[in-house]
């Protein structure tokens, strides 16, 4: 029954009673201790609170008040017998309500309601925590702030901007809270080594630092006014988060968290982060390249994260990286070839996006732009062609393609003032004879004229992606010839691309035939 009333939104739309009926029924399940009927109670209840939302906000024929005053008045006694992920659930999807609430007064009532239950708890830890703050070391309390932040993650993703009324009533406690547990998770490895990271308190103390860190991340990515975050939340977020990050000694106690908040701070606040930008670099850059250099395994979300945060800083804030001393920009560069060599996809993709997106960048900075080219612009040809010729890296041939073709248009067209090789020889020459010698050199069984010729069509197609893409498949084709390699790899992509437009075609077809797609895989334009 609750599977099935979950599938047509439209129905209960169009009939309040029934509706009704169906929510109070399923809040009737929430405390059936039967296995598996709660999960199912709270999925479904989330499922008609987003397609339903605004149904709830208003106030109904026959009814006295909106359904939501009802409901928040009872969400003791509804959630009571719920488990804690359960109950985030719930959260969840009364926020999606109340954020269809048009009426702002009537909003501000409703989150100051919605959130009286665990802001009760989170008010009675702190305060306990300012008479006594080694509270904040007791397992249960650690546990009970860790589930109150997790709710409030739910409630900001449903709510969005709104949710600022809330973040702003604990945002400073919740900050101070981060510091304590920070100092606490320092204290125990200091004392007891690194294997204390495992104990079931010290783990709970990193869920709040998480959640902590989460929470910002989540509010931050759905605020609508970013001068206001820029002045009254991110200063205090910044002294306490970056702080901790550098001052911890032990890597796997750093939260990958941070960069990723970081991230998100500087895709959302882009240019107005830029002064910013050299103070989160001294706090986190050459300590997380250290923990992730030595290989391509360890520490992966950090990895990954300090990645996005490269990207969102090259793509906002480039800028920033001009101000930055010449042996940080280095170690950034660095980096950045670091990732596009990277066995893990989705690093080496992030790495060849930061790359072309840097070069695209430091062309529009005339001086520095031309100091940029004389100092490292054959290293990043001679580290594009070892990706290139890698078998392992097949999948990023497209992205290989656009950025050999810019490199080389960048030659061609004299953006590149600047002599690259003896002052008495042309760029293009020199650059000519440069790429010729790394392949004969790396691939001594082609012989001199496959390679003029290759090289030749990679300067006169670097007008012309897709030609240039075929030039370099075809120049990999005979490399793999001579090794007897399998070359079916390097048509990937396109095998991906068919299979994509066959299955959006099969859908379109499915689409024009009712009852062929159930109603809750139609896309509705009208959500209320």
């Amino acid at each position: 029954i609750m599977y099935i009333v979950g599938q047509y939104p439209r129905f209960l739309r169009a009939h309040w009673r029934f509706l009704k009926t169906v929510v109070n029924k399923l809040f009737e399940f929430m405390h059936e201790n039967h296995e598996g009927v709660q999960d199912m109670a709270c999925d479904t209840f989330i499922k008609i609170a987003i397609k339903c939302r605004r149904q709830f906000v208003q106030i109904q024929v026959g009814e006295v008040m909106p359904f939501i005053d009802e409901l928040l008045s009872s969400i003791n006694t509804i959630i009571c017998d719920l488990q804690p992920q359960q109950v985030q659930t719930f959260y969840e999807a009364v926020g999606h309500m109340i954020a269809a609430s048009v009426d702002q007064r009537q909003q501000e009532q409703l989150i100051e309601k919605y959130m009286q239950l665990p802001n009760q708890v989170w008010d009675d830890i702190i305060n306990q925590a300012s008479n006594n703050v080694d509270v904040l070391k007791d397992h249960e309390a650690v546990k009970q702030l860790g589930s109150i932040l997790k709710t409030n993650v739910r409630a900001c993703k449903a709510l969005g901007h709104p949710y600022m009324l809330q973040l702003g009533r604990i945002y400073l406690d919740m900050l101070n809270v981060y510091k304590v547990m920070s100092e606490n998770i320092i204290a125990a490895i200091t004392h007891n080594g690194e294997q204390v990271t495992k104990q079931p308190l010290i783990k709970s103390m990193r869920v709040v630092k998480k959640e902590t860190l989460k929470l910002i991340g989540c509010w931050v990515d759905r605020s609508s006014d970013p001068a206001m975050v820029l002045e009254n939340f991110i200063p205090p977020m910044l002294e306490a988060v970056l702080a901790d990050y550098h001052r911890c000694n032990v890597p796997e106690a750093r939260e990958p968290e941070v960069l990723l908040v970081m991230g998100t701070v500087v895709n959302k606040l882009k240019t107005h982060m830029t002064p910013t930008v050299p103070k989160i670099f001294d706090a986190v850059f050459e300590c997380t390249l250290e923990m992730i250099n030595k290989d391509f395994e360890v520490f992966p979300e950090h990895r990954t994260n300090f990645f996005t945060l490269l990207q969102a800083v090259n793509q906002h804030c480039f800028s920033a990286f001009l101000e930055i001393p010449p042996q940080q920009f280095k170690l950034v560069l660095d980096s950045i070839i670091w990732a596009f060599k990277h066995t893990m996809r989705n690093v080496a993709d992030t790495g060849l996006n930061i790359l072309f997106q840097l070069l695209k960048n430091v062309s529009n900075h005339g001086s520095a732009a031309q100091s940029f080219y004389q100092t490292y612009y054959t290293d990043i040809l001679q580290h594009m062609f070892s990706v290139v010729t890698d078998t392992s890296h097949t999948a990023g041939l497209t992205m290989h393609a656009s950025i050999l073709a810019y490199m080389f248009s960048l030659v061609e067209t004299e953006t590149i003032k600047v002599p690259l090789g003896p002052a008495n020889e042309s760029n293009v020459t020199y650059i000519q004879g440069y790429v010729a010698n790394l392949l004969k050199t790396a691939f001594n069984h082609l012989t001199d004229n496959q390679i003029k010729i290759t090289v030749q069509g990679l300067f006169n197609l670097d007008q012309d992606i897709p030609a240039f893409k075929d030039h370099l498949r075809d120049f990999l084709v005979q490399i793999r010839e001579f090794t007897g390699e399998d070359d079916s790899d390097l048509y990937l992509e396109e095998r991906e691309a068919t299979l994509k437009a066959a299955q959006e075609e099969k859908r379109k077809n499915d689409m024009s035939v009712p009852g062929i797609l159930n109603p809750h895989e139609i896309a509705e334009d009208m959500q209320d």
